[in-house]
């Protein structure tokens, strides 16, 4: 039954640069990752078990939520509640460059909590979203947009070299970068025990709690923002996953699905299947 109520949307907006994302009736639990990018969602309806950061938080209806790139969060249903979430999705240099058109100053914003607790930002971005659901204009998108962002920047974000950050140990930064310059390949366990002076369960253990993910973890996430950059260019699924590192086809879509609720052709239609630049993207329920 709650299969069939599930609603999952994302939106990719060509003016402004942003996903909007909406997710209804969901039952389904997301597990540990992050993102590359910023997100600024809200509870619009039901309940959620939130981790984030080693915090947990229960969520309710009116409940904002910030994820910096790299927070690494997980959620689950709470009491069998389904779940309707929105949010939009702003890549960093789209946020770099909003926060110079708003502030005058150049630097790199760091949402300073995850959750705000009955926020009325909610009106703000639920105003942004149907913007770009109604094909507003340009000039009404770019208003709810700054509108937006001016005020989660003023009441819940610092300049990122101010806040006081617990960065991973060199060793960890290592093989973080490791993986990240060499997502595509076999990475083993034993490639990365080479590069440090750690024992397999000592490595396993460090990793985990310095950076909020295990290291398979960690890739797979890599290897999955690197596919959905190489879907948004048109780039056929099967290939952008071998192009990634996955293993195969099938693997590849259970891994796309459980995190990103979409399948890698449903992602992908939101940008090739568009007919004009503000065109927002149909929905597809079954992969085909």
């Amino acid at each position: 039954m709650h299969l069939e109520q599930e609603q999952r949307h994302i939106y990719y907006d060509h003016d402004l640069g942003i996903e909007a994302y909406n997710l209804s009736g969901i039952v389904q639990k997301f597990p540990n990752h992050f993102h590359d990018y910023y997100v600024i969602g809200f509870v619009e309806g039901g309940k959620r078990h939130l981790w984030c950061k080693g915090q947990e938080y229960d969520l309710a209806s009116g409940d904002l939520i910030l994820f910096n790139p790299r927070d690494n969060h997980y959620c689950a249903p709470i009491n069998g509640d389904i779940l309707d979430y929105r949010a939009v999705n702003i890549k960093t240099e789209v946020m770099l460059q909003a926060v110079k058109e708003i502030t005058g100053k150049e630097f790199t914003p760091h949402f300073t909590l995850n959750v705000v607790y009955q926020s009325d930002i909610t009106h703000t971005l639920d105003e942004l979203y149907n913007s770009i659901l109604s094909h507003e204009t340009k000039f009404k998108k770019e208003e709810a947009f700054f509108f937006l962002l001016e005020q989660i920047l003023q009441d819940y974000a610092e300049p990122f070299d101010k806040v006081d950050i617990q960065e991973p140990n060199q060793q960890i930064k290592t093989l973080c970068n490791y993986m990240e310059e060499h997502f595509p390949e076999n990475i083993t366990l034993d490639d990365l025990l080479s590069m440090t002076s750690f024992g397999k369960s000592y490595l396993l253990r460090s990793f985990t709690k310095q950076v909020g993910v295990s290291p398979y973890r960690y890739l797979q996430t890599i290897r999955l923002e690197k596919a959905k950059t190489f879907l948004e260019q048109g780039i056929p699924p099967i290939d952008a996953a071998s192009m990634a590192g996955f293993a195969d086809q099938s693997h590849f879509t259970n891994f796309f699905k459980e995190f990103i609720g979409l399948t890698p052709k449903q992602y992908q239609r939101i940008f090739t299947g568009v007919p004009a630049p503000a065109e927002p993207a149909k929905e597809w329920p079954n992969e085909n």
